[in-house]
């Protein structure tokens, strides 16, 4: 296929709306179900894009969960432990290296997962279908299908899911073009090569990278070169825990991304943990529950009564003082930034979320400060000298 007809573009007043490859040749990906729309290509594209780069970069099989063009989370295809399999409601399920990948990228961030799009790197199986068809989710994009996976993803949402299916071979053009208010914008294709390479000038007097650390450091350099900058990017064991996109300001970034770390890990609190829901609960409202439990305004909803709604009991608050003792439990965070940190500022916010390892560009006027501020609490960082800015 050379052209395909589309609903519409970002809104639904904007037609026509079309994909189609310039040269006139072939579409490099078919679907095989429902019709994906403007944003879901726009979303499939740019996560195809990340988990084949770390795929390459790992050798792992990597899954993301994309929502408007920036990721929701990422991860690398590992084991899932027990309190994973817990708080990403996956007990009992069968689980290969690629379903694995895909129940951490979308545990990530569950509440900004909600309706998104899946990209997987390796060839979808039956497990990682069944996953899928329990989530809320608007797609799927993938090298490849099993038979068993693509009768189960076809069955999803009375049979409207939109899968896609992509030549893992295919390369873009050196050249990309995009329309702004009618004027042309080319550019060179952004094939910088995110690897182990890029971590070797490490300027702190800490110099210690595991190569876990180095896989995570790559996880994170890599979302964020798929993410809507500025950004920043937490990333602890395999996965995204916290994506900072689309801030004006480095430390907002920095920030946004940082309370996204801290929210995953107090999800693991054994209060969070101990929470008895009603019967039938949807997952959806599970997600939103834990979301409110975990947040500010949980003691009014307690005090309304709201919460029959979806306890069997009535919870015990987390108060202000077990969630900052928690919190600092929390080490072994690796964080990328799409750019350099201009202050010191973004390292003292990073390490309250328990981070030990950065890689970053370099190149501020302060990097002497930002150094020091590492090493006044042992963090290795690496300076990348590569920007990866995405719009």
């Amino acid at each position: 296929m050379t052209e395909l007809e589309l609903k519409y573009g970002c809104n639904p007043n904007q037609k026509p709306a079309a994909i189609y490859m310039e040269n006139g040749s072939q579409l490099p990906l078919e679907v095989l179900n429902g019709k994906p729309g403007y944003i879901n290509f726009m979303d499939a594209l740019n996560s195809w894009q990340l988990v084949k780069a770390l795929k390459k970069a790992t050798g792992l099989p990597a899954a993301a969960s994309f929502k408007h063009v920036s990721p929701a989370g990422a991860a690398l295809g590992t084991p899932l432990t027990q309190v994973e399999k817990q708080i990403y409601f996956s007990n009992g399920l069968d689980t290969s290296p690629i379903a694995c990948a895909y129940i951490k990228a979308r545990g990530a961030d569950r509440l900004c997962s909600y309706g998104d799009w899946a990209a997987l790197s390796d060839v979808c199986d039956e497990a990682t279908a069944h996953y899928l068809a329990m989530e809320v989710s608007d797609g799927v994009i993938a090298p490849g299908y099993t038979d068993e996976a693509l009768a189960v993803l076809k069955a999803k949402k009375k049979g409207s899911y939109n899968v896609v299916c992509i030549d893992p071979d295919y390369e873009p053009s050196p050249i990309e073009r995009r329309h702004i208010y009618g004027i042309t914008f080319q550019q060179g294709y952004n094939a910088f090569e995110v690897n182990e390479d890029l971590l070797n000038h490490i300027v702190t007097q800490n110099k210690e990278l595991s190569q876990q650390a180095k896989n995570d450091l790559l996880l994170a350099l890599l979302t964020l070169k798929y993410t809507q900058s500025n950004s920043v990017c937490y990333v602890k064991d395999g996965q995204t825990i916290g994506v900072g996109a689309g801030q004006q300001s480095r430390i907002h970034c920095t920030r946004l991304a940082g309370n996204k770390a801290d929210n995953w890990w107090l999800r693991q609190h054994p209060k969070t943990l101990g929470l008895q829901f009603v019967d039938n609960i949807r997952r959806p409202d599970r997600d939103n529950a834990i979301d409110i439990y975990l947040s500010n305004e949980y003691q009014d909803i307690l005090a309304d009564g709201a919460w029959q709604n979806t306890f069997q009991v009535k919870p015990e608050p987390l108060t202000p003082e077990e969630k900052t003792a928690w919190i600092a439990t929390l080490s072994g965070v690796s964080v990328g930034s799409d750019a350099f940190f201009p202050f010191g500022d973004n390292v003292e916010r990073a390490r309250k979320s328990g981070v030990s390892y950065i890689a970053q560009p370099g190149g501020s006027i302060r990097d002497d400060h930002v150094i020091q501020t590492c090493d006044k609490y042992g963090i290795v960082m690496a300076f990348t000298g590569m920007r990866l800015f995405h719009h």
